[in-house]
């Protein structure tokens, strides 16, 4: 009996980009409680750089990484999903515990398979399950939604998840600004939604932010990470919310002092995309896949690679070039 094979991308250690090696390996086997999708897109995230360096110290090589994909159930052993059904898999360990997207095919726990009714293109479909959902989330965690009328400030607004962001709040309502690193993206921000559109240079963010909102802003979605989040502690106005869903600078805030860090008043809260998998971030999928169909989302992929191309594509990433979200096709 032949064994079916396909290809993926392995980590093969902990290292540089050329650590991922394109094998041909065979097909994973179906066993209860898991089915096989076959991937049709897989969205690139910096914590599969991360891991990919070896700091996700419980992560063992070989493995296939990728957080997230989306693709068509060839197997099946959950009848709520049959084969041929569309659907989308983030979090859950995938691509750290057990084989992610990085792959022709990736067997999955059921629990994590999330079925979508979409015409979205592949591609485009591929950039939305980590993205939006840690968008909502963290909107969510900051009470931003529908007619709120605080003010939010996005610090870190050309990543993909920043780029989101934008996009919802635009939708909501909501008066917004958005920062950047690099002076020729500033544009980009403001074609993406928001109001005001800053270069974060690390030291007159502030004085750019409070030059428009005296009072400074009432929430702050900080996706900068730990080299920012005391600075925006200082930005957003006393009795403001900011909550940490991004590690664009690092996962860890050395010395942390919640007493002296944290204005009296203000809170500081975070939000984990993990949160929203399987059937927990099913609805709003959905509801974020229509807002895209609607064109009210406009989601921004910046650049599509091949399978062949893995080592490529996660060079751009580390780069730090990209404006929006990287998107992998096998």
């Amino acid at each position: 009996m032949t064994t079916e094979t396909m290809r993926a991308a392995i980590c093969v250690r902990a290292g540089g980009p050329e650590v991922l090696q394109i094998r041909e390996v065979p097909v994973p086997a179906v066993r209860e409680g898991w089915s096989l999708v076959r991937v049709k897109g897989a969205g690139l995230n910096r914590s599969e750089l991360r891991t990919r360096q070896g700091h996700s110290r419980s992560v063992r090589f070989p493995r296939v990484l990728g957080i997230e994909c989306v693709g068509i159930v060839a197997a099946s052993t959950d009848p709520a999903v049959p084969e041929g059904t569309t659907v989308a898999a983030v979090m859950g360990e995938m691509g750290r515990e057990f084989d992610g997207g990085y792959a022709e095919y990736a067997l999955l726990p059921n629990p994590l398979l999330i079925p979508l009714t979409t015409t979205l293109p592949w591609d485009v479909l591929a950039a939305l399950p980590e993205t939006y959902l840690t968008a909502l989330g963290a909107l969510d965690a900051l009470e931003v939604g529908p007619g709120s009328r605080g003010r939010l400030l996005i610090r870190g607004g050309t990543s993909s998840v920043g780029l989101a962001a934008v996009s919802i709040a635009a939708g909501y309502g909501v008066e917004t600004t958005a920062t950047t690193r690099r002076e020729d993206r500033v544009e980009a921000l403001k074609a993406a939604g928001a109001d005001y559109a800053f270069v974060d240079d690390g030291g007159t963010l502030a004085a750019q932010v409070h030059a428009v909102w005296p009072g400074g802003p009432d929430y702050v979605l900080e996706l900068v990470g730990a080299s920012t989040v005391e600075d925006s502690l200082r930005i957003v106005r006393r009795g403001g919310t900011v909550c940490v869903a991004g590690s664009l600078s690092g996962w860890a805030i050395p010395e942390f002092e919640p007493i002296a860090m944290i204005p009296p008043g203000t809170r500081l809260t975070a939000f984990h995309s993990d949160s929203l998998k399987g059937s927990a971030g099913a609805a709003a999928l959905q509801r974020v896949v229509r807002e895209v169909e609607a064109g009210v989302y406009r989601p921004h992929v910046d650049r599509v690679f091949g399978l062949d191309d893995i080592v490529a594509a996660h060079r751009y990433m580390e780069s730090n070039e990209a404006t929006g979200k990287l998107v992998v096709v096998p």
